[in-house]
């Protein structure tokens, strides 16, 4: 449920992060975060290697709050373990590097610097702050003192000591107690005391940075440390006195001008008072995450449930920034009059989002894009509906829910693993790499579908009763809310239509579902209760994220 997926099937685990290909997507993710939870602490996980204190840099630019330098030497135990012998290099060395490049470049004082990678004991603490670190992460060891024994089967369930299993009887075999890791730090803690006496050093905080505290051991004398030289890693920048070594103060917010604070000021009545609201704004391209502070402050009051639907009704008309309708809260409605750029509608978490040109656009809807790449990128509940083309990776990671657009461009539905898509229109190639859940249907009016989509882990499946109806539900909608010619001309002549449509299923999916629905029949058979999925389609036409079908009005 965590993951808002079907249990029984396989998942690609974890996809590629397709919202970050620069250091100015980053940018955009960590904005994007701070305004799904402006209060949360932002962190950035980066792999010890040779230039990681440019990419530190970066981060540090791109406004994260604290950023975690992984060594080579840890890793899950689902980790492959080439992963873990040949990649990365030792925590010292990518630390060392972050700390001299953020401390040249006045960077430090604004971000936390965190290390891991088999650390284990006081020692270990000692030397990582030393060389700048202001925080440790311990994983390998915390987990031995609650009785892992290092199988390596962490994503199999078959964890014979009962840690990482959601096997019932497996998981009977864990005797870990909370007290094993309480006092396997305070051995931790006291070594770090120690050691601290020997250097005179009262507080912890004044250890980061000061490596003129570190030397080299001159008495190894094993052939495979002659040579070494570790002068550039215990060097200490060359910068004035004062220059902070460690976080002093919070990164400045990016957050005071954003459009949101302007629409929870509209929608102060529903998110207090539950009273439905309805305004119009003007947005610009500089208006990024549009809808997210928003969702935040109607979050923390409401919880996940939100709003009740048509709470809140925005109409916006202009071009929207990056991002627009991201994390979307139930109950909340944004009309898009004009188009959006990348991510629109990432996380929509089941809010309502749609798009369509203004009346007096001279371009054809059906044959210009709307929005941009990555839309619905890790949407979980909700609906969009977008008049005209979107770009690349349509739904990539969705798992909830419903989108009707006229057309995609490549590896649309890529990673989906729940919720509906609709295709009113072309598709790129490689559509439905990795899905392994959902539905998507896709209009092939030149019967040229089937050489464009990837057919690993799906198939092409006959439209049953219970889908057509769900499919023209959603086509309605998309026709109330953006006005579309093209939803138009298919409800004229909806039985022709149909036949044009083509169900893209995936086989796992849909064992799962058959497996889920038998289940229910037997459990509803051994209660004597009348049976609520009499055959297999109708378990397979059970949406995940299933479409709204109330009476939405036009925003």
């Amino acid at each position: 449920s965590v993951r808002h997926t079907t249990p029984g099937v396989s998942l690609i685990s974890p996809p590629p992060y397709h919202d970050i290909y620069s250091i100015e997507d980053l940018k955009q993710l960590i904005y994007d975060l701070r305004c799904g939870n402006p209060r949360a602490r932002i962190s950035v996980k980066l792999v010890s290697e040779i230039g990681v204190g440019t990419v530190a840099a970066g981060v540090a630019k791109a406004n994260s709050d604290h950023v975690l330098i992984a060594g080579h030497d840890g890793g899950t135990g689902a980790s492959p373990l080439s992963s873990i012998q040949a990649a990365g290099v030792p925590w010292e060395i990518g630390l060392a590097e972050t700390q001299q490049t953020l401390v040249l470049n006045d960077l430090r004082s604004r971000i936390w610097v965190q290390t891991d990678g088999q650390l284990k004991t006081g020692r270990d603490v000692i030397v990582a702050a030393l060389l700048g670190a202001d925080e440790m992460g311990f994983s390998t060891a915390p987990l031995i003192a609650q009785g892992c024994i290092m199988m390596r089967a962490c994503h199999l369930n078959t964890c014979p000591v009962g840690i990482a299993t959601q096997d019932p009887e497996l998981r009977k075999r864990f005797a870990g107690q909370p007290e094993h890791v309480v006092n396997y730090f305070f051995f931790v803690a006291e070594e770090v005391r120690g050691l601290m006496a020997k250097l005179g050093v009262r507080r912890f905080v004044d250890l980061i940075g000061h490596t003129e505290m570190l030397e080299a051991d001159e008495a190894i004398d094993h052939w495979k440390a002659r040579g070494v030289d570790l002068t550039h890693l215990l060097a200490k920048p060359d910068v004035p006195d004062d220059t902070p070594l460690r976080r002093m103060q919070p990164q400045e917010s990016p957050l005071v001008n954003a459009l949101d604070w302007e629409l929870i000021r509209a929608a102060k009545d529903a998110i207090d008072h539950r009273k439905p609201v309805t305004g119009e704004f003007a947005v610009r391209n500089v208006d990024r995450t549009v809808g997210g502070l928003l969702s935040s402050a109607v979050t923390v009051v409401h919880g996940a449930d939100g709003l009740a639907p048509e709470s809140v009704r925005f109409t916006l008309r202009g071009s929207a920034g990056q991002s627009f309708g991201a994390w979307l809260a139930p109950g909340v409605e944004l009309t898009l009059v004009g188009d959006a750029n990348d991510y629109t509608g990432k996380g929509l978490s089941g809010g309502v989002v749609a798009v369509f040109p203004p009346e007096e656009a001279s371009y054809v809807a059906e044959e210009s894009v709307i929005v941009g790449n990555t839309v619905l990128y890790g949407a979980t509940s909700g609906r969009a509906f977008f008049r005209g083309l979107a770009g690349e990776r349509f739904a990539v990671r969705n798992s909830g829910a419903s989108a009707v657009v006229e057309g995609v461009g490549d590896h649309g539905c890529e990673y989906m693993t729940g919720g509906r898509a609709v295709i009113l229109g072309p598709t790129g190639i490689n559509f439905a790499a990795g899905m392994s859940g959902g539905v998507a249907y896709v209009l092939d009016e030149d019967d040229s579908f089937g050489d464009r989509c990837n057919l690993e882990l799906v198939d092409f499946d006959p439209i049953e009763e219970a889908d057509a109806i769900e499919l023209r539900a959603l086509v309605e909608e998309h026709h109330l809310r953006t006005l579309s010619s093209v939803a138009a001309r298919l409800l004229q002549d909806w039985e022709s239509a149909l036949g044009r449509f083509v169900k893209v299923m995936p086989r796992d999916y849909k064992r799962a579902l058959a497996e889920l629905a038998a289940a229910e029949r037997e459990s509803d058979a051994e209660l004597g209760e009348p049976m609520r999925a009499t055959d297999e389609s109708e378990a397979v036409a059970a949406p995940v994220g299933s479409p709204h079908t109330g009476t939405a009005r036009q925003s």
